[in-house]
């Protein structure tokens, strides 16, 4: 039976394997658009219902015109690549939320949501198509159906651990089922700072390709910092994302590659549309 089960793990991964793309990394997922979606859209229509979306024109309009205007690079670049059945499963949508969250959030299949109590940080539309670019990043590298596999995955891992000790001294049995959640828990947080990085990275291509400043990306991240104030955050190897300062030193050193690669995107938009 462990045995069984070890192989099933090893046999999901191999077969679960895919690329993101653009960036090229391999992801794991166990679960289909098909499946995921559905759930996502009902979930984003009960949040709508049950929160306040707010009534400042001129701040949703803005939210509303950078959301399109992202997502139409998005999409335009994924029906340039053979992707277009999967450009069709997406259903972008854009709201202000009235929230003094500092918070901003993509689902699968590009609903997304942001809070009033981030648009200080946005400050201007540059830095809106910052943080719209980095979240409509999230939905299309499918981060959210990844996060869901790895959950499933880690679960199996526990159950396995627990089949493999269950003759031992129930002392060891515990050690080691401790030590595998305390190893999985820090795994877990690593790959979601992995998502972090890799949403921020293409977070800045989209919205060059829709013809927004990069460089206010930065700005966005300085301003975080500052409202966080300094020795508050945890030690990044326990957070779920990357330090302000890493943030900003990465999206320094990136922002002239994503100019080169955001102009060859979009040429090859026009060449293949």
């Amino acid at each position: 039976m462990k045995k069984i089960i070890s192989l099933a793990i090893v046999f999901a991964f191999i077969v679960s394997c895919s690329t993101v793309p653009i960036t090229g990394r391999k992801q794991f997922s166990l679960v289909s658009d098909a499946q995921i979606l559905p759930m996502a859209f009902q979930q984003y229509e009960g949040f709508l219902r049950e929160n306040k979306v707010s009534t400042n024109a001129e701040m949703t309009n803005q939210i509303k015109s950078v959301g399109k205007r992202i997502s139409g690079a998005v999409d335009r670049y994924m029906r340039a690549n053979g992707m277009a059945d999967k450009a069709d499963a997406y259903r972008w949508e854009f709201n202000l939320i009235e929230d003094k969250t500092v918070n901003a959030w993509a689902m699968p299949g590009g609903k997304t949501v942001f809070y009033t109590g981030i648009m200080p940080i946005a400050k201007n539309v540059d830095g809106v198509a910052a943080i719209m670019g980095h979240e409509v990043a999230h939905a299309f590298a499918r981060h959210g159906a990844e996060r869901m596999s790895t959950g499933m995955l880690a679960q199996a891992g526990g159950l396995a651990v627990a089949l493999a000790t269950g003759g031992k001294d129930p002392r060891k049995q515990q050690m080691w089922m401790t030590a595998y959640g305390v190893g999985s828990q820090l795994g877990t947080l690593k790959f979601s700072r992995t998502h972090e990085t890799e949403a921020d990275k293409l977070g800045v291509v989209f919205m060059i390709m829709a013809g927004y400043k990069p460089e206010e990306s930065v700005n966005v991240w300085i301003r975080m910092s500052q409202r966080a104030g300094a020795g508050k955050a945890p030690p990044e190897f326990l957070s779920t994302h990357p330090s302000n300062q890493t943030r900003i030193k990465e999206l320094r050193d990136w922002i002239p590659r994503a100019k080169v690669m955001a102009k060859k995107l979009n040429a090859q938009t026009l060449t293949n549309n």
